[in-house]
């Protein structure tokens, strides 16, 4: 069963919703420079902005002058949270100004009040995909250290400014995504010289690796100073978590399970949470001819500056094969091979609620730390009837199946805080910028050509949702 005071919600991200690009004193982020792409073909990463460009993060769904209606809809569904980030060129336009952008902050206490109104804790991402343009471009991103005093800055400003309006934050939004090769654009704000395709992207190891190493300083830096400024203040680190099941029985395949789990999925939260780095990090290095570049007292800040708690995103799992031959997964940033037992989803996600039971156990019996999941959803094609109705059943059967899976891990010890199922309303896809990849409780009359009125839809799954919420998760 779930604590009594268990946080139900849903989770965004401010570039994928807000809209308002260029509104209010805002400068360009990392996101803005993407354009659309689909299940066939990839975003692009556009170092200059192409006038006749497609980008779908600048209008998001308008929630920055739609937020009223917006949480209203979540309060309606009885949310106990709602996870969202700030942006942070929302608050300093370029990344290096000498003073924050006061429209910006504005913004985010009119939000964070009209929470309150309605008693939703807010959830709060400090970093998810939002670095301002100008600094990624100018810095070559977190491999400069210059970073690290930047995001102090912008963190000392909004934890003093929301310090009796928000109490939990998350700093680094899938931090790990990069140890799978991925992510060296929005995780890391590293831009390339001419236009790229996102998920071919090719940053070296070493540039990587140093990279996280500075995230890993500024998110201890930053937890050290969140408490000094508010010692109610949670910290929590954020992973995206996709377990690497071994292919099949074979002792090659069990040690690279074993190998490609350690590298993918805890390397970043062992540092965190730990507070320092793990003996097979260092065989790693070693392994890859990489030297982090470390300044005098940075495994002290790493030690100082360790996580209140555990949050993760989960989306599905693999397999891993030490066989060339064995069939690969096809989902969108999925690393592994394909597992014969799970269906997948319309984008080649592999639906395996059972995984996020296995791994709520492994993590919590390797931290013993609160844990949110903070994401969680299927992006499915929704279709909005005549009588302005949708029917996703399909939604409703893959949160149900995760959900009981929760609930099993709880019976088990876990201690489980909260649950934020990812897109509570539709927005922007991340991995491929569409609309038509919806994952909401709410649909938004919006489509990939740019037509719709934006008007807000309850889904069959807005419904379904309310009645777990008023359950405490027992009516599925």
């Amino acid at each position: 069963m779930f604590r009594d005071d268990f946080l139900w919600g849903g989770a965004t991200a401010a570039n994928q919703f807000e809209g308002a690009w260029n509104i209010g004193g805002k400068g360009p982020n990392i996101s803005d420079h993407l354009t659309r792409g689909s299940k066939e073909t990839p975003r692009i990463i556009t170092p200059i902005l192409r006038e006749d460009g497609d980008y779908p993060n600048h209008d998001g769904i308008d929630f920055y002058h739609r937020y009223k209606e917006d949480i209203k809809l979540f309060a309606e569904m009885g949310f106990k949270t709602f996870r969202l980030s700030i942006a942070w060129s929302r608050i300093f336009p370029n990344g290096d100004e000498d003073k924050p952008n006061e429209e910006g902050l504005q913004f985010y206490d009119n939000v964070f009040d009209e929470l309150k109104k309605y008693n939703i804790e807010p959830i709060v991402t400090i970093s998810h995909y939002e670095t301002p343009f100008h600094i990624a471009k100018e810095h070559k991103g977190w491999t400069s250290r210059k970073f690290i005093d930047y995001f102090v800055k912008y963190c000392e400003v909004i934890f003093k400014r929301y310090k009796n309006k928000v109490k939990y934050w998350l700093t680094f939004n899938e931090i790990n995504m990069t140890m799978a090769g991925i992510g060296s654009y929005l995780s890391l704000a590293i831009v390339p010289d001419e236009d790229t395709v996102l998920v071919e992207q090719e940053t070296e190891l070493k540039d990587r690796l140093q990279a996280l190493h500075h995230q890993f300083i500024a998110s201890a830096k930053v937890t050290k100073i969140a408490h000094e400024i508010n010692p109610n203040f949670q910290i929590g680190c954020m992973n995206i978590f996709a377990p690497l099941y071994p292919l099949t029985c074979k002792p090659e395949d069990v040690i690279l399970a074993q190998y490609y789990n350690n590298i993918n999925n805890y390397y970043c939260s062992d540092v965190q949470v730990r507070g320092e780095y793990p003996s097979y990090a260092k065989k790693y290095w070693e392994d890859n001819d990489i030297e982090i570049k470390m300044e005098d007292g940075d495994l002290e800040i790493l030690k100082e500056g360790k996580v209140d708690f555990y949050t993760l995103s989960y989306y599905m799992s693999s397999c891993i094969s030490s066989d060339p031959t064995a069939e690969k997964a096809s989902g969108n940033f999925l690393f592994g091979v394909k597992n014969p037992y799970l269906e997948a989803s319309e984008w080649g996600w592999q639906i395996d609620p059972t995984g996020l039971k296995y791994l709520l156990i492994e993590i919590y019996n390797r931290y013993e730390v609160p844990i949110m999941v903070v994401e969680n959803g299927l992006g499915a094609i929704d279709k909005l009837e005549d009588d302005k109705t949708i029917h996703d059943d399909y939604r409703i059967d893959y949160l149900k199946k995760h959900i009981q899976a929760m609930s099993e891990a709880v019976d088990e010890g876990v201690d489980l805080r909260a649950y934020t199922p990812w897109g509570c309303i539709d927005l922007i896809s991340a991995s491929t910028g569409e609309m038509a990849k919806r994952y909401g409780f709410i649909y938004v009359n919006k489509q990939d050509d740019g037509s719709g009125d934006l008007e807000r839809y309850r889904k069959d799954s807005f419904y379904w949702y309310k009645k777990v919420i008023a359950s405490n998760g027992k009516d599925l």
